[in-house]
């Protein structure tokens, strides 16, 4: 295809370092070409973060930019080698269907990976056929752009297009390349692999370019590995809590999607608590209840776990010394997770200072939720607001009695700052992308092309904080059998 002229004033400004670490970490690889590219979503929001301008490109070029049939100039195309314990079970992985392109840097010099997932096989594909249905990156396009609306730490996503070919999941899909946009893409499971490669020379290398790209190094460190297993811990503890903040579940929150910039990566099999369940279960194959809600705390724990035991050639010399240095940081996560739960939870309904009974107050809350199975978003928003739901359930004794009990411990709060119900506000969601919404969403493009519902979603969980004129629909929670009974998939 010629390349049109006006790509060059499309901002394109790759510089790309992590090719420049040892080569067990990578294999060149461009992605596969597609017969019919199609261009189906473009983030010009994002693209406007990126400094990056398609305004003056044909849609014909960007299609073919954003399969791969065209590669912008800079780029230096690689699939990562990765490993990770999926389920448990440690598993050699790698970019089976994704192409890293390369690093974009912004103007004010933020540096940006920009990857194609579903771009076709790689040597890691291992007999998979690296592409990628429509309905799943329609999912992660809408979820992460939702995540970014409720202010936590995610990858994004830039485009969608169509490749003019079908492919078999659980049933014949359109396939589809998504641009993913990420801080980076090391993992845990990065590190897994050179442990098990036992390259301590490639390990140190990455240590070094990993705590370089993500992490504070203004001042003198003495163990830049035990720094990086300290910042990682703290990063994962408080996107977890913001997950929990918010009523996310991963739903496969394996070592290999645990994010050394703290982001959340890989919407598969993801969804939003509506009737208040910790024990909620949104992956069609987590049958023993491992990625739940409630456990997320313990997977997150386990995760770290798993990182500190790659870092232990680097964490002393003596390796007994070394593994006595990991375990005692390890040690410290569950006091770390549990006080910060505990600030989490304060915010949520606007407790400025201490008292020894807010933890019970928390607690008596939540299992109210439990017990009437009340929507987790709609209660806390209800206990600032009693115009914000006519539900029967807030109406009952049961209620009245828990809601008084709040607003005398309110009326103890020492405001010093921000006001209780900003507060609440901050941490309270109006809108999330309700399960059911987002099916309904996702299944009128895939069957019938038609984006007019998922362009109205999309429309508001962009700003999920903010009151606007006829969210009722997109405020109410299904059927608690629909919850019931609701499973999500990788989409592999």
């Amino acid at each position: 295809m010629k390349i049109n002229k006006l790509t060059e004033d499309i901002g394109w400004n790759f510089d790309n370092t992590y090719t420049l670490l040892p080569d067990v970490l990578m294999t060149k690889q461009n992605p596969i070409h597609v017969k019919y590219p199609k261009l189906e979503l473009l983030n010009l929001d994002l693209a406007k973060e990126l400094n990056l301008n398609f305004d003056d490109q044909e849609k014909t070029y960007l299609s073919s930019l954003f399969s791969g049939n065209v590669l912008p100039n800079g780029s230096n195309c690689i699939s990562q080698a990765y490993a990770g314990h999926q389920f448990g079970h440690f598993t050699m992985l790698g970019d089976g269907r994704a192409v890293l392109l390369g690093e974009h840097l912004t103007n004010e010099n933020k540096r940006f990976d920009i990857q194609f997932k579903g771009s076709g096989r790689t040597p890691y594909s291992r007999n998979g056929d690296g592409r990628a249905a429509l309905g799943p990156m329609l999912r992660e396009y809408l979820i992460s752009e939702a995540m970014n609306g409720l202010n936590i730490p995610t990858t994004r996503s830039l485009a969608i297009v169509t490749t003019g070919e079908d492919i078999m999941r659980e049933e014949i899909s359109q396939a589809a390349i998504l641009t993913r946009v990420a801080s980076s893409h090391i993992r845990v499971g990065t590190f897994q692999y050179l442990a098990t490669k036992n390259n301590i020379g490639a390990l140190k290398d990455l240590v070094k370019y990993t705590f370089n790209r993500h992490y504070d190094h203004k001042t003198e460190i003495s163990n830049i590995a035990l720094s990086l297993l300290k910042g990682l811990i703290d990063k994962q503890i408080s996107l977890v809590l913001n997950w929990m903040r918010v009523g996310f579940i991963h739903g496969v929150l394996n070592t290999d999607n645990v994010s050394l910039s703290g982001e959340t990566i890989d919407y598969g099999p993801c969804g939003f608590l509506e009737h208040y369940d910790p024990n909620t279960v949104f992956s069609s194959i987590d049958n023993q209840g491992r990625y739940s809600f409630v456990n997320q705390e313990i997977i997150c724990h386990w995760n770290v776990s798993r990182f500190a035991e790659t870092l232990i050639p680097l964490l002393a010399d003596d390796e007994k010394d070394a593994i006595d240095i990991g375990t005692k940081i390890i040690n410290e996560f569950t006091d770390k997770f549990k006080s910060q739960w505990i600030v989490m939870m304060k915010n949520k309904i606007g407790l400025t200072n201490n008292y020894p009974e807010d933890e019970k107050l928390i607690n008596k809350i939540l299992s109210w939720m439990e017990k009437n199975k009340s929507d987790y978003t709609n209660t806390f928003r209800y206990l600032m607001d009693n115009n914000f739901s006519n539900e029967d359930i807030y109406k009952d004794e049961s209620f009245l009695s828990l809601q008084n009990e709040w607003i005398r411990r309110i009326q103890k709060n020492k405001e010093t700052g921000p006001k209780y119900v900003d507060i609440m506000k901050k941490n309270n969601p109006l809108i999330i992308p309700r399960n059911h919404i987002v099916e309904e969403a996702i299944n009128n493009v895939c069957k019938n092309n038609d984006y007019s519902k998922f362009n109205d979603l999309l429309k508001v969980i962009k700003e999920p904080y903010e009151y606007i004129n006829n969210t009722d629909y997109f405020q109410s929670p299904a059927p608690l059998n629909y919850t019931k009974n609701y499973k999500t998939y990788c989409g592999t």
